[in-house]
């Protein structure tokens, strides 16, 4: 894995990123009101695994990341 810089103030470079980050905010974050770091990273992390692992996407064929990758593979 190589890390890359998109062009400052391009967010459409990045736009799958991008996109997810907005959805976590809006389904996840924006939602609640964390005690600690601690407790904010678990419940990103668990939300993560949902997303990835039992949230059907529309643009997936409402299939979830897990499942395109595993047919993929």
């Amino acid at each position: 894995m190589q890390q890359e810089f998109i062009t400052p103030y391009s967010p459409e470079q990045n736009g799958m990123v991008e996109r997810l980050i907005r959805t976590l905010k809006e389904q996840c974050v924006h939602r609640r009101h964390f005690e600690s770091l601690q407790r904010a990273s678990r419940v990103i992390a668990d939300w993560i695994g949902f997303y990835n692992h039992q949230r059907p996407h529309q643009a997936l064929g409402m299939k979830t990341p897990a499942e395109v990758y595993a047919l993929a593979a």
